[in-house]
């Protein structure tokens, strides 16, 4: 059995892209692995959220964990902020993490070029926070997507490094999860990319119905083909990928046979496209507010995982110490 550690930051709603991307599959995965699933309040401090506003999202995410299936009663579900002992193997990995490997990253590199007020600390070493979120588990799998494999690789250097600088095989060097062909990205509504919080383009699974047709109705297009059976342009691609997923096979069928014969009205394709997304996001909704409404139940959840969460890493910290060096007078 494999063990397996997957995060999500604390910094708003999850989307469809974070539910075919990574949710959905997590949920499988769960019934065949030890399975630890956490929420990344402390990676959320990069961008310097509002107190007011950090518990209320920190509640939120965890709702929304729990109404896409992940199972407290089998896996491992906690907050980050809870275990305090990621906190010392970070500061202990941080040791041997040089300066010029994580100036280095994609990530780092773009958040400098995106926001060159806030280039602080925290950017810089995410990568090895994101470590010890990791190996303090001892995982040796890791669900990530196509922008986080460079995270991943570095985890498995400072492992690798650790291992090689104390003379130990203790940490395992993680591999990625393999999902295969279920592994899904679904573009954002803006014409470009994945869909993201931090980019606007999202369809978040707490939207209700209205929000959700004029976000989908506002959807970047084109202004049609021009000659029969032209290629769909990115934008128009992206409406098609994102019905792929959630539409029935007929009406996706339709929609690209009126596209290569130029007779198809995006206005239809959206309302459609909107009718199905409200389809599928309506239950996991009514379900999210019915645990929102639950704080009793969140309290124990949270309680009951922090506590398994910190006896998988109190392991782990008492036996890097002494592998360092440390001992008790």
């Amino acid at each position: 059995m494999d063990i397996v550690v997957s995060g999500i930051r604390s910094t708003g709603n999850l989307h469809l892209g974070n539910y075919f991307g990574m949710i959905r599959n997590a949920v499988k995965m769960q019934s065949e692995n030890k399975c630890f699933f956490f929420i990344a309040d402390y990676h959320a401090l990069t961008t310097h959220p509002n107190p007011d506003t950090l518990h209320v999202n920190i509640k939120q995410v965890l709702a929304e964990y729990l109404a896409c299936g992940i199972d407290p009663d089998v896996s491992t579900l906690f907050i980050q902020s809870d275990v305090p002992q990621v906190s010392e193997l970070y500061l202990l990995l941080n040791m041997n993490a040089y300066i010029g490997e994580l100036e280095r990253t994609a990530s780092f590199k773009e958040k400098v070029r995106r926001h060159p007020d806030n280039v602080n600390a925290g950017l810089l070493t995410y990568p090895v926070l994101m470590a010890a979120d990791i190996i303090i588990h001892k995982a040796n799998k890791v669900p990530v997507g196509k922008d986080q494999e460079q995270h991943l690789e570095m985890t498995r250097k400072f492992a690798r490094r650790f291992n090689q600088l104390y003379k130990t095989e203790y940490f395992p060097e993680p591999d990625a999860y393999n999902f295969g062909s279920d592994l899904i990205k679904i573009p954002g509504l803006d014409g470009s990319g994945k869909m993201g919080k931090s980019e606007g383009n999202g369809i978040f699974l707490i939207d209700d119905p209205s929000v959700i047709k004029k976000k989908v109705m506002s959807a970047v297009t084109d202004t049609g083909p021009t000659a029969l059976n032209q290629e769909p342009s990115e934008p128009v691609k992206n409406l098609f990928s994102i019905m792929e997923v959630l539409s029935e096979p007929s009406t996706i069928e339709y929609f690209r046979e009126k596209h290569a014969a130029c007779e198809i009205r995006y206005g239809d394709m959206k309302k459609q496209l909107a009718e199905d997304i409200i389809r599928f996001t309506t239950p996991i909704r009514e379900r999210i507010n019915e645990i929102l409404s639950d704080s009793l139940s969140l309290r124990k959840i949270v309680g009951e995982g922090a506590e398994k969460a910190r006896e998988s890493a109190s392991r782990t910290i008492s036996e890097v110490r002494k592998i360092i060096g440390y001992r008790p007078f």
